[in-house]
């Protein structure tokens, strides 16, 4: 359609209000990063651990895409704010991987034998941890009860990205830390 050369269009009332949102969620969730970074820099008191445990959020984003996608849901506010927490939950996996990793090796074990070691020690927790939270919101992703489905985008990004990430994370996690941390701690 091409309008007359006197008339003009303006997106407002609620659409402009989701975009405003939208573009608010996605600074919030880079402020999430921002500081989920800055306080593992002072936990870890190191800024290359923390790298490799933000590697982790890019795999729940993806997970969590893919959960919507195969589920059929849009993208949405809702979905959105389901990314902003999962962005908090999802490093915990590889805090608990980097952390116990890096703590076998101050006790002087070699790097290779420091990450199996972790693998097995931790992955009973990394799995207890994930799969409570996967099952604690899968009521919330079948969208039952009055307004279920209005919070099922938050807890289907939520479940797929956990999922995926804590899946990921336990093949990727190590890799990275044997690339990044070839220098005794």
């Amino acid at each position: 359609y091409e309008m007359p050369e006197d008339c003009s269009y303006a997106i407002e009332g609620e659409n402009e209000m989701i975009q405003s949102t939208m573009s608010d969620l996605i600074l919030m969730i880079a402020l999430d990063i921002a500081f989920i970074y800055l306080i593992m820099v002072a936990q870890f008191q190191s800024l290359l651990s923390p790298f490799i445990v933000l590697f982790t959020i890019p795999l729940a984003f993806t997970g969590g895409l893919l959960a919507l996608w195969i589920t059929g849901k849009e993208l949405s506010v809702i979905a959105m704010l389901g990314f902003l927490m999962l962005a908090g939950v999802v490093v915990n996996n590889g805090i608990v991987f980097v952390d116990y990793a890096n703590g076998l090796r101050l006790e002087g074990m070699e790097r290779v034998e420091a990450l199996v070691q972790t693998g097995r020690d931790r992955i009973r927790p990394i799995l207890m941890t994930a799969m409570t939270t996967i099952f604690g919101l899968a009521t919330m992703a079948l969208g039952l009860g009055a307004g279920g489905d209005m919070l099922q985008p938050l807890a289907i990004v939520t479940i797929g990205g956990l999922t995926y990430a804590t899946l990921l994370t336990l093949l990727v996690v190590p890799v990275l830390y044997d690339i990044f941390r070839k220098k005794p701690l």
